[in-house]
């Protein structure tokens, strides 16, 4: 298995791991567009890179293929998937999405139910322009909580349909929430990169039937 050399931060030597407050000045909004929104809380979780060596060497890996016109490819980064009711792979996700579900439980109407993970291995690995439409995601505004672990990647959303992007650069414990309209009215991606990359995990924590 290929996995990029991994280059801890300098800000985050902490062992154990801990979730920081939601609110106040550290969670800030960007309204993208009516109805359509991110919260960026930079630094989240305390010991995220001991967190990233946890799951990078303890959760159950797979790489999947999929069809994608006359071909089938792989795809590119690994994969995880918790459904509802499941085991997560370490205390600190459980604890995560506790917090995630006190701070937006009134504001989205219900709790955070799966978690998928992905381990993006260096610069090749990278997801395509998307968004969480299949299910409920496609009719009703509804929350994708995203929390980066290991190496900064950027990730990119632009309106549906194309237009300007907005760059987040996110890893080393960052959490980036998406909310209102934001998955039927706005794509994200993390695209590839030529330059030198280490691996990077993302943890998306999502309600039930949004995928």
């Amino acid at each position: 298995m290929r996995i990029a050399p991994f280059q801890a931060s300098l800000l985050d030597a902490a062992s154990a791991v801990e979730i920081g407050p939601l609110g106040g000045p550290a969670t800030r909004r960007h309204v993208l567009s009516p109805g359509a929104w991110v919260d960026e809380r930079r630094r989240w979780i305390e010991g995220a890179d001991a967190l990233f060596e946890r799951l990078r060497a303890g959760v159950p890996w797979r790489a999947e293929r999929r069809p994608m016109h006359d071909r089938v490819v792989d795809v590119p980064r690994l994969l995880c998937w918790y459904g509802e009711g499941a085991d997560l792979p370490d205390p600190a996700l459980d604890a995560a999405r506790r917090a995630l579900d006190a701070y937006y439980g009134g504001e989205l109407g219900e709790s955070f139910a799966t978690a998928g993970l992905c381990l993006y291995r260096d610069g090749r690995d990278s997801v395509a322009w998307h968004g969480d439409r299949i299910g409920r995601g496609a009719r009703v505004d509804t929350m994708v909580a995203i929390v980066v672990l290991g190496s900064p990647r950027p990730l990119l959303l632009r309106p549906r349909g194309g237009g300007p992007a907005r760059r987040f650069d996110l890893g080393h414990g960052d959490l980036l929430v998406m909310g209102g309209s934001c998955q039927r009215t706005w794509d994200h991606a993390v695209p590839k990169s030529a330059r030198p990359i280490g691996p990077r995990i993302s943890v998306q924590f999502r309600p039930r039937d949004v995928r």
